[in-house]
């Protein structure tokens, strides 16, 4: 499941069934998987802290823990992960789109298009996953958080004023499934 693409970071559980998480750490770091991975486990001797760390691990969160310390660390791993490093990392391009991440700017075949705070999140959650299929609950944790209602349209409202705005074709709706950049 790491492997589709499908998620933004792993938490890791050490003490797995069947397959322990240290032989999927080793794994998935042995494929050239990226995705951030918090370690989550009982064991907090030093050798497993740098063991974990040391074989690819993003960070290392020992039970018994408190909730708001591992949504913390969650949360920096993916800012660090959001963070652009280089002026190239600032912009974001899918055919004839570039979003500036620094400005905040949105071009279409190079015309400045006015984008909303939530449009320009939207589209760079769309540029951060080119070709792949957004559901409209990923979409609604991505864009508004946790704070709207599943069984609004708000998703599907402005999806529409994307297309308006860049063009009806750049966005493909997914029957049954969500919605998908076409590249």
């Amino acid at each position: 499941m790491a492997l589709s693409g499908e998620f933004d970071l792993l938490v890791l559980d050490i003490g797995l069934p069947g397959k322990d998480g240290w032989t999927i750490l080793t794994e998935l770091r042995g494929q050239g998987e990226q995705i951030p991975i918090v370690i989550l486990t009982a064991c907090d001797d030093i050798i497993d802290k740098v063991t974990g760390l040391e074989s690819g691990a993003d960070d290392y969160v020992t039970k018994p823990f408190r909730f708001e310390e591992l949504l913390a660390r969650v949360r920096l791993r993916l800012r660090d992960r959001q963070l652009p490093k280089g002026t190239d990392e600032m912009l974001l391009t899918a055919g004839d789109i570039v979003l500036d991440l620094r400005t905040r700017q949105a071009r279409v075949n190079n015309r400045l298009i006015e984008l909303s705070a939530r449009e320009f999140t939207l589209i760079e959650t769309f540029l951060h996953h080119p070709g792949q299929v957004l559901s409209r609950e990923q979409l609604l944790s991505h864009v508004w958080g946790y704070d709207y209602d599943p069984a609004s349209n708000i998703v599907d409202v402005y999806v529409g004023y994307l297309r308006k705005k860049l063009g009806s074709d750049l966005i493909e709706t997914v029957r049954g499934m969500g919605y998908r950049l076409y590249l």
